[in-house]
């Protein structure tokens, strides 16, 4: 999004396609921001399907600990054997995190989160965490998840959004 951001804010005229070949070098998903639309991103980021997905509203559970995504993907523990998946099946199945055991085995207080958030949907890990998330189908069901959250958890609402708010914004500018 910076990158974006940054060739419009100093009109550098950078084409879309020479700011992807730069944000993959910066991580893998740096593509899809630049972008800025929902997609399906293989390989490590560069090749996207764009697709149309649910906006749903999530509520996000932050639990009281901070974790290091190095230490989590250099974890012996890390499976790197999940077979590839192609993207309609996996977009029908709630989908699977292979950070999640790895994660919830050194903090216990992310699978904490998880376990009070499935009180109210499908709890899911958020990269290598520590945030967890589930989707809701409307604003006020999700905002009453949140108002009966409790110490040591922090949580928040947010739209899911099939195009980036900067690439509105850009757009509209035009």
């Amino acid at each position: 999004t910076t990158i974006v951001g940054l060739n419009q804010l100093w009109d550098l005229q950078i084409p879309q396609n020479q700011l992807l070949q730069l944000g993959v070098q910066l991580g893998a998903d740096v593509p899809v921001f630049i972008q800025g639309k929902a997609c399906w991103a293989e390989g490590i980021g560069e090749i996207m399907t764009p697709l149309e997905l649910p906006e749903p509203w999530y509520v996000v559970l932050v639990p009281p600990v901070s974790i290091s995504t190095a230490e989590i993907f250099f974890d012996k523990r890390l499976t790197r054997d999940t077979p590839k998946r192609k993207m309609s099946p996996s977009l029908a199945e709630s989908g699977h995190n292979d950070c999640e055991a790895v994660v919830i085995r050194r903090y216990p207080e992310v699978g904490e989160a998880m376990k009070w958030l499935n009180q109210y949907g499908i709890s899911r890990l958020t990269g290598s965490g520590a945030c967890v998330f589930a989707a809701f189908t409307d604003e006020p069901t999700a905002l009453e998840v949140v108002r009966k959250v409790e110490a040591p958890f922090k949580a928040f609402v947010a739209k899911g959004q099939n195009t980036s708010a900067l690439l509105k914004t850009l757009k509209g500018k035009r």
